[in-house]
């Protein structure tokens, strides 16, 4: 797992600045700890950060072939490159390394872009091609590994993170209002925009390339193209040879992921997802030498580390805790908004970055439980999506009385409490299917952008287009039937732009690498087959994973409420985070962007602290993007 940055001269005769490349690449060094490397030929400079996983000896970036025409700086791992490697010493390709990196350059000069459909892993890479004056780049299919690029004064920048364009001189930022807008829609920026003006996100499972004789001048003239998507196929089978195939699939999953020459552990939430990591870990491993880590918290209704010791000790794992004191929030915030080069308001990187500090204390690498939710439709919302659809046929003056009797419910900052579902639910059900869900999720509808933002602002954007990419990816689905179509969406908005991200920037953080078996490809084009009764049956979610798992996993784990991986941010901005809370988004704060009306953010803010309205999840909107303002957008 690594960092990678670059710049390719759209004029051949230029050579990128070797400060400037090394400034970006030492930027990335959080990501890459143990080694660097650059690579300077004309018109291209290639950086790259090293933790060192496989062939820690002798797997040194940037690498290069036989001649040294072909090189490349890579992040990820590929999990099935031993076999790869056989099939092209078989067509005579000779290696120098054990490393995966050299599967990609060989598997390149063999197959050329057809390449990617041949890598089973996570990945983002960038390979220069000498002879063919081409910058071949590339994002794993499920979108595990982050690349960003730019074109900025005749020069491609790309890099792993986007803070690497800072380092550049030629970088100049600017805010986009379309990304602002779908930032407080979403909580994160979906790809390909990003929070800056021309600059973007290479999209999962796609690919593109630049020829020096065929050059772009602007970042939106870069072509991106697609080389898989998930294609839903749903096959009749009997639950017992769906459970049966299940397993089988992640337990291959599974095993792919346990290669390493260092040590390995895995995230362990108690939930059945992670529970499901550990058991096909245990088989193959005879339980033995398996860790597993975990964060506990004060409040009660957010704490799930008495499931994960249940787990851990039914396949006797060496189990470790660590607590998260609300008292360590005030001091932990700027440290996890410094490692963000987005705004992003998922409170739940807050533990997801003290675990993985604490878990690198003890291994190298971590295994998590990532995607079950989205395959096979575990969320609250799924569930309540056929219910949004019966509530959207009522005259609207009845669903206008449902959400002012919901606004008499008392306020509750519990876990996911009974008055938050409901006003969450109700607020949502105005809207049409493709955009139900992420009025649920998110935290600005299009209606409170208008109410938030400021004049200037609302001139240069459409608030109503918020959800545009939810529209597009329904459309993209549009042969598959509603649950699937929304799964799909799940996949590609929240999986993508926010579980991966969260994961990505908290465990890179703190140099440990986290693998999510559940995004091997195999295994989501294997769970794209199952019928949808079977993966939410009535108001079962994940039917067909918890029938899989019985007798595989504590039962009592399958029969208990999920909770998610939340944090107490409502009790907090009224104990620890309330003085932060008040400077960052205080009047004068808030009008150094010139991006809000500051009297209505204050009211949000009024109303929380007075226990008269839970907006939580729009303040720590607000509050993440100014940690992010005040850092990289003033």
């Amino acid at each position: 797992m690594c960092g990678i940055a670059g710049i390719l001269c759209l004029d051949p005769q230029r050579q990128p600045a070797r400060d400037a490349l090394e400034a970006m690449t030492r930027c990335l060094r959080h990501r890459g700890p143990d080694d660097e490397g650059l690579l300077i030929k004309a018109p291209v400079g290639l950086g790259h950060r090293r933790l060192s996983i496989i062939d820690v000896a002798g797997g040194h970036q940037p690498l290069s072939n036989e001649d040294g025409s072909v090189s490349i700086v890579y992040n990820g791992e590929i999990y099935n490159f031993a076999e790869l490697r056989r099939e092209l010493e078989k067509a005579g390709h000779r290696f120098a390394t054990h490393s995966d990196t050299e599967t990609i350059i060989h598997a390149y000069e063999q197959y050329g872009t057809d390449c990617l459909q041949r890598f089973n892993g996570m990945f983002a890479f960038a390979l220069w091609d000498a002879r063919q004056r081409r910058l071949f780049c590339a994002r794993d299919r499920m979108g595990q590994k982050p690349f960003y690029y730019t074109i900025t004064n005749g020069q491609f920048l790309f890099a792993s993170e986007m803070k690497a364009f800072y380092c550049h001189p030629d970088f100049k930022p600017r805010i986009s209002p379309t990304a602002l807008s779908a930032y407080l829609a979403f909580e994160y920026v979906p790809a390909p925009m990003t929070i800056l003006e021309g600059v973007a996100k290479l999209q999962p499972g796609h690919w593109f390339s630049l020829e020096l004789d065929h050059t772009p001048l602007q970042t939106q003239d870069v072509v991106q193209r697609s080389y898989w998507d998930i294609h839903f196929a749903p096959r009749e089978r009997s639950d017992e040879e769906l459970s049966r195939e299940l397993l089988e699939h992640l337990q291959r999953a599974v095993e792919r992921r346990l290669i390493s020459e260092v040590p390995l552990g895995v995230f362990l939430s108690g939930g059945i997802d992670s529970s499901a990591i550990v058991a096909m870990m245990a088989r193959l491993r005879e339980s033995k030498d398996i860790k597993t880590f975990t964060i506990s918290f004060d409040e009660p209704s957010f704490d799930e580390s008495a499931y994960a010791r249940r787990v851990a000790e039914y396949f006797g794992a060496d189990h470790y805790v660590q607590p998260l004191r609300a008292s360590a929030i005030p001091e932990t915030l700027p440290d996890v908004a410094s490692i963000l080069d987005e705004p992003f308001a998922d409170p739940s990187i807050m533990p997801t970055f003290l675990l993985s500090k604490f878990t690198r204390e003890h291994v190298t690498v971590a295994l998590g439980g990532d995607g079950g939710d989205e395959l096979f439709a575990g969320y609250d919302p799924f569930a309540a999506h056929a219910a949004g659809r019966l509530a959207a046929c009522l005259p609207r003056p009845i669903r206008a009385a449902s959400m002012a009797a919901a606004g008499w419910l008392p306020t509750s900052h519990s876990n996911i409490s009974l008055d938050f579902k409901v006003k969450r639910f109700l607020r949502g059900v105005d809207f049409p299917a493709p955009q139900r869900h992420w009025a649920w999720l998110g935290s600005f509808t299009p209606a409170m952008q208008r109410q938030i933002l400021s004049p200037e602002l609302l001139k240069q954007v459409d608030v109503e287009k918020a959800y545009a990419v939810a529209d597009q990816y329904w459309q993209n689905c549009a042969g598959a039937d509603d649950l699937n179509r929304t799964i799909y969406q799940y996949c590609k908005l929240y999986l993508q732009d926010d579980i991966h991200v969260k994961v990505d920037r908290a465990s890179m953080a703190h140099g440990l690498e986290a693998r999510a078996p559940m995004m091997d490809h195999e295994f989501v084009e294997w769970a794209a087959t199952v019928p949808s009764n079977q993966k939410l049956h009535g108001s079962m979610r994940k039917y067909i994973l918890k029938k899989a798992l019985r007798g595989v996993i504590p039962d009592d784990i399958i029969a208990r409420r999920k909770k998610g991986f939340g944090m107490p941010i409502g009790q907090w901005f009224r104990g620890p985070l309330k003085q932060h809370l008040q400077e960052k988004l205080s009047l004068e704060s808030l009008s150094r962007t010139g991006f809000f009306r500051t009297e209505k953010v204050q009211s949000l803010v009024d109303a929380h602290l007075a226990n008269r309205r839970d907006n939580r999840k729009e303040l720590w909107t607000l509050l993440m993007f100014m940690e992010w303002f005040e850092r990289y957008g003033g």
